[in-house]
């Protein structure tokens, strides 16, 4: 894999580069690269972007027709570049989806180099996956673990495995004594920063346990973008909390937030998935193609970059697997 030296050292990416911009003079051709969600946004532009450079790409997807319709140009960038692109069944709202999506890259037998753990729901409605979970915990986190852990034989030594997870992740720390809302009260976006903290800390543990062998695992922030992923959310509180970051940033001297565009909030995973060096982002958490700063637990403050001390803890990390195989009922 080339590493961002090899690129070019001068080359420093930054929040408005996009995935071209990353994969500039990039050759990707024999690698193998498993990618979530390819049904919408994000997980589309990344698919689309690494086929575009040789790449064979497996996109997993709960609804295929969807998917088919919303990958149409990674099919034709794939065919004019070198690459592969094919689907996969997943649904990870249903672990015997998630098992089966498993099994069949098992029975391939097939290689990847890279796992890029990109799909996911966002402040929903409190409900629960197929097998009692919250929903956004057992979806966003317990489907990604079972499936990753299932298929880790499959991820070639000197392999990473990248988790999009979100800034979302400083509304709030996992709860592993009441994972499900049994009595907490259920806030949709207490959910999400639960289950993108649960992102960060199921790369620390899956870092930890596989780094012996050259697999490397991160987390990432893909930056604010308006996708679909956004539409059960609260616009007044979209609106507060990005006049909050805003009189941050100002008192700081820094410009107003920006949303970014799909190849900008894509260029992360792909920078972290095959441009930057193992050893620079293996159990980190990385935002606008580079590593975060830890930022103080303080829940009342609205950040707008960096990453909470509680998300990358190793014990804490160490706590969720261990919760997360009682949970699924699986030791990996």
């Amino acid at each position: 894999m080339p590493h961002a030296s090899e690129v070019t050292s001068a080359t420093l990416f930054g929040a408005t580069s996009t995935t071209d911009d990353v994969l500039s003079g990039v050759n990707l051709t024999s690698k193998r690269i498993l990618i979530t969600g390819v049904s919408a946004g994000l997980g589309v532009e990344t698919a689309r972007s690494l086929a575009a450079h040789g790449a064979q790409v497996v996109g997993a997807a709960r609804d295929l027709n969807k998917a088919k319709a919303a990958t149409e140009q990674v099919r034709k960038d794939a065919a004019a570049n070198g690459g592969s692109f094919e689907l996969i069944e997943l649904d990870l709202a249903s672990l015997k989806s998630v098992r089966a999506c498993a099994d069949r890259l098992l029975a391939k037998g097939k290689p990847f180099d890279v796992v890029i753990a990109n799909a996911g729901v966002m402040a929903t409605p409190f409900g629960h996956t197929a097998d009692g979970f919250e929903t956004q915990f057992g979806t966003n986190h317990l489907g990604h673990f079972v499936l990753v852990n299932r298929i880790a034989a499959l991820i070639r030594t000197g392999g990473r495995l990248i988790n999009v997870s979100s800034a979302g992740h400083r509304y709030s720390n996992v709860d592993l004594v009441d994972p499900n809302f049994e009595r907490t009260p259920y806030d949709p976006m207490v959910a999400y920063g639960r289950s993108k903290t649960a992102n960060i800390l199921f790369a620390i543990a899956f870092d930890k346990r596989h780094r012996d062998r050259g697999l490397r695992a991160a987390a990432l922030h893909p930056g604010g973008i308006q996708t679909e992923l956004g539409r059960y959310q609260d616009p007044g509180r979209i609106e507060k909390m990005i006049d909050q970051i805003n009189q941050q940033r100002a008192a700081q001297g820094k410009n107003p937030f920006q949303w970014k565009t799909i190849p900008q909030g894509a260029a992360t995973s792909v920078w972290a998935a095959v441009v930057a060096s193992a050893d620079e982002i293996g159990g980190q958490y990385c935002e606008d193609c580079h590593v975060a700063h830890v930022v103080p637990d303080d829940l009342s403050v609205a950040i707008n970059e960096g990453v909470r001390g509680y998300a990358i803890d190793p014990k804490a990390a160490e706590a969720l697997w261990k919760k997360s195989e009682e949970l699924v009922g699986e030791s990996f």
